[in-house]
């Protein structure tokens, strides 16, 4: 059984994998092209130090999850627009990721231009993503 970290990174995964046109992967590599609608790599992160409470026991959490956000292309800035929005949008459908978490939110991208040497270049950003949840266990 997976541990409520795993499961909510997995629900975090299917709800990036509603965004229309574009491909998700998870602690996946950068492809040597990117697909036409663009690509998201999300990435587990940090979960940081708990918040501890003592009576009952729980750990509270502000994973910092990020997803790597790559278009390339001719258009890249209308397209890197675009899925920051479908992201924003299919995060914003759920904060609670079906109640597994408390809240969860994305933060601003701060998109860089890359050149690739023999191809059109890149539009990228990571957005950091933070998930608020709680565990009786740190390891479980």
């Amino acid at each position: 059984m997976p541990t409520p970290r795993e499961t909510i990174l997995q629900a975090l995964l299917a709800v990036l994998q509603t965004v229309p046109n574009a491909t998700i992967l998870r602690e996946g590599i950068l492809p040597e092209r990117v697909p036409p609608g663009g690509l998201m790599i999300l990435r587990d992160g940090d979960p940081g130090a708990p918040e501890v409470m003592l009576s009952p026991l729980a750990y509270h959490y502000q994973h910092r999850a990020e997803i790597e956000a790559v278009v390339q292309g001719a258009d890249r800035d209308a397209a890197f627009d675009s899925l920051c929005a479908s992201i924003g949008t299919a995060l914003a459908a759920d904060r609670t990721l079906g109640g597994l978490c408390d809240w969860v939110e994305a933060e601003a991208p701060r998109p860089v231009d890359l050149p690739v040497e023999g191809a059109a270049s890149l539009k990228a950003a990571v957005i950091p993503v933070v998930l608020h949840y709680t565990t009786a266990d740190p390891l479980v």
